[in-house]
């Protein structure tokens, strides 16, 4: 991408996963205090549930995980997001942190960016994930807008550059009806214009592939890493992986391929299995 308007950015994926194509593996944390779903108690049953499936990763080789409170259900809107969250979340990362030597992110849903970026100064973690960056669109959770303008002075008030920020592009679990006029290079173009570090490519929810049009027309107009949020397994590891510079997994190497299971030894294996075969050839395809 020429005309740049802030100077070249270093490949965040290599620098935080000391490698070109990173495999993130993703720890959906059970119900926390003040969500529906939590039953009372202290953070250990959530930690304890948590810290097998980092187990399950780590040993077989992901290079980072990220932390999501995907038993929140249902999610509520950014402004909406407790202190009890935000407590709970960092909680947990700080013990987990001190369990691995992998790097952790946060994904604080819905859209909760400036939550994430409290949860990952306070652990000096070096990555955030933000669904909804630039633009708008409606969501489960009604009208999300973007986070960006809010996030990165939040980012600067704490003193958080060092955290960097993975930004949807062409976000799932939305209608895009509000921004049909914008192309994905218009969407691409949006997030690289909004300080984004890394762009994420999604299918359309949590689960479903990611096609590789949608990789290859975020590429084609920047020059930051491209990670792919869902859809991988490792019937597609090989092809998703030569096209990108990693992603972001988890539904698939859990037992029964179910998001809310814990994860699988067996499918993380068979999985990374995969993506080796792919690095082996990938660099005939990635930027």
């Amino acid at each position: 991408m020429s005309n740049r308007v802030f100077p070249a950015k270093k490949n965040y994926i290599k620098e935080i996963f000391k490698t070109d194509q990173a495999v993130i593996g993703m720890i959906h944390l059970k119900a926390l205090p003040g969500s529906p779903h939590y039953k009372g108690g202290t953070m250990d049953e959530i930690f304890d549930f948590a810290m097998k499936d980092v187990t399950a990763y780590e040993e077989n080789g992901v290079e980072g995980l990220i932390i999501e409170n995907a038993w929140d259900i249902p999610f509520s809107k950014p402004d909406d997001i407790g202190m009890e969250t935000v407590a709970a979340f960092s909680t947990l990362a700080e013990k987990l942190k001190r369990e691995t030597n992998l790097p952790i992110g946060i994904n604080c849903l819905a859209n909760g960016a400036i939550p994430a970026l409290a949860v990952a100064k306070a652990n000096a973690l070096p990555f955030v994930r933000v669904n909804q960056w630039v633009n708008a669109y409606i969501a489960n959770e009604g009208f999300v807008e973007g986070a960006s303008a809010k996030a990165l002075r939040y980012r600067s008030n704490i003193k958080g550059e060092e955290i960097k920020i993975f930004a949807d592009v062409h976000v799932k679990h939305g209608s895009h009806s509000i921004i049909a006029d914008r192309s994905l290079a218009d969407q691409t173009h949006d997030a690289v214009f909004f300080d984004a570090d890394v762009l994420i490519a999604t299918g359309s929810r949590t689960g479903s592939e990611t096609e590789l049009s949608e990789i290859a027309g975020i590429k084609d107009h920047t020059n930051l890493p491209v990670i792919v949020g869902s859809g991988m397994n490792k019937d597609n590891a090989q092809k998703i992986m030569m096209a990108s510079n990693g992603c972001i997994v988890g539904s698939a190497l859990k037992e029964d391929g179910l998001w809310w299971n814990p994860v699988d030894p067996k499918r993380v294996k068979e999985f990374m299995g995969e993506v080796h075969k792919a690095r082996r050839d990938s660099k005939t395809y990635i930027g």
